[in-house]
């Protein structure tokens, strides 16, 4: 293991019933990185997140944290979805801070991390909103700073904008690439957008249709910071080309 691995998995596979979801799976994520999965639908993405996440307990194999065990431990991660969950009848505050409202006491000292983290990435003047005074993309900016201030080292994004139009999805790319940077949490990300998966990512991991499987890991050559001159570089094109190959049954 290298001193800078974060994330270890050692053959982890998942079998439901008479479906291979996930084939035995070895890959390990270094700290401060940021890693795209793409793949067709029901490869076993969401399936490597609930393991590695401790929601769902693997068939075999092991899950490591700063080489640490913690295969079917939970509270190791933060883990955001593509549905922000918000919850409605809650202000932005206080939807930033229910990890602390469902697990025990907010403190003072919570709701002032919630403000600040609120007015830094550009919503403090809406921290007495609900959710239903809110934009698509701002309430997933209030999801993931919810995710953000669990202070995990681990971020799992579970295709977290999905559901944007095109405008807006670009604009938080740009806004996560921001607050990754700001941050240097380690963040894996899952998408079945190709552009968006080498826009934002160090690598990008691609699967296989079910039985999933990782096919290629692919280190993106692309400087930083990134810009919308990015998505027509040709770089950007050639790795394009390489992912799109790999998803239409090409060989690595």
């Amino acid at each position: 293991m290298s001193a800078s691995t974060l994330l270890e998995l050692r053959d982890v596979g998942k079998v439901f019933g008479d479906t291979v979801a996930l084939e035995p799976t070895t890959l390990s994520i270094d700290e401060g990185s940021f890693v795209a999965i793409v793949g067709p639908s029901g490869c076993g993405k969401s399936t490597m997140f609930n393991i590695i996440a401790g929601l769902l307990a693997p068939d075999g194999g092991e899950v490591r944290l700063h080489d640490q065990p913690v295969t079917g431990a939970t509270g190791h991660v933060g883990y955001m979805l593509q549905k922000d969950l918000l919850v409605p009848w809650r202000t932005v505050e206080d939807n930033i801070t229910m990890a602390k409202r469902l697990t025990g006491r907010v403190s003072a000292a919570d709701r002032g991390e919630a403000r600040r983290v609120a007015r830094q990435y550009g919503l403090g003047e809406f921290l007495r909103h609900y959710p239903s005074a809110l934009s698509g993309g701002m309430r997933q900016r209030v999801a993931f700073m919810r995710t953000l201030v669990t202070h995990q080292p681990l971020l799992l994004l579970d295709e977290p904008f999905g559901a944007l139009d095109a405008q807006t999805r670009l604009e938080m790319q740009q806004w996560l690439l921001q607050v990754w940077k700001d941050t240097e949490r380690t963040v894996l990300f899952i998408t079945h957008d190709v552009d968006e998966s080498i826009f934002l990512s160090d690598r990008v991991l691609v699967m296989s249709p079910r039985p999933g499987r990782v096919v290629a890991d692919i280190v993106n050559p692309l400087a930083r910071p990134r810009t919308v001159d990015t998505l027509v570089d040709p770089q950007f094109v050639t790795i394009k080309g390489q992912i799109m190959h790999l998803l239409h049954g090409g060989q690595p």
